[in-house]
């Protein structure tokens, strides 16, 4: 999620050509993105590194959700600050590994549901995210339409989320099934604002930038697809 913007010419008033190369580089690199926080997360696993990253990380449940959705906030702002796209690929390879640690508890979670239930939850999570994203993606590139708007709403929720964790912390209630249903709906209109963005907003050396806010955005929602798929029994 992003939403400071530089002065410089949007990437809408280029020629055809070169927002489209734009654009293709944005998904280039989220897809690269989505494969490396893959490799890192095997690297966790096999190497049992994940287990002693888990056992610290489960004693404070809370500030994990709270670290996840500050994570994929920030991560964002974090990358268009830096002028130079040498420091923007270093941020966005950071923060890649900051989100595979913080993806180790609910994946550990979701592999033992699975082999209790003989389901493969993690790669059905990743399909329904998969395809949620292209749709809105889709929409974007078909209807063009400017999301910006919608800048508002995020703001709003993300107090919001951070206020219902911090509150079922406090009084000891359980966010059930309803807080995932409505944090997947906050990540599928990030998304739409990213992309958005991405086809009016950002400038031209941005791409990397634009590329880790659409990024942290499609992580929330998969995370919260997950922890849906988990709690529905």
């Amino acid at each position: 999620m992003q939403d400071n913007l530089n002065s410089m010419a949007p990437v809408s008033s280029l020629a055809v050509e070169d927002r489209s190369e734009f654009i293709w580089k944005c998904y280039a690199h989220v897809v690269g993105a989505i494969f490396a926080l893959i490799a890192v997360e095997y690297y966790l696993f096999s190497s049992g590194v994940a287990g002693a990253i888990a056992g610290t990380m489960m004693q404070s449940p809370m500030l994990v959700m709270i670290g996840f959705v500050a994570l994929s906030w920030g991560a964002g702002h974090v990358a268009h600050r830096l002028e130079s796209t040498a420091a923007q690929y270093a941020a966005f390879a950071a923060f890649v590994v900051l989100w595979a640690v913080m993806f180790v508890p609910i994946l550990g979670m979701a592999m033992v549901y699975g082999q209790q239930r003989g389901v493969n939850i993690i790669e059905d999570a990743a399909v329904v995210t998969v395809f949620g994203c292209a749709a809105l993606i889709a929409t974007v590139m078909i209807t063009r339409k400017d999301f910006s708007f919608l800048r508002g709403v995020m703001v709003w929720g993300f107090f919001v989320a951070i206020g219902l964790i911090v509150a079922s912390w406090a009084f000891g209630f359980d966010l059930g099934t309803w807080f995932s249903v409505g944090m997947i709906a906050f990540a599928g209109v990030a998304v739409l604002y990213d992309t958005s963005n991405i086809m009016h907003h950002y400038p031209q050396d941005k791409y990397v930038a634009a590329s880790m806010a659409l990024f942290a955005s499609i992580a929330m929602m998969f995370f919260y697809i997950l922890r849906l798929f988990m709690n529905r029994d």
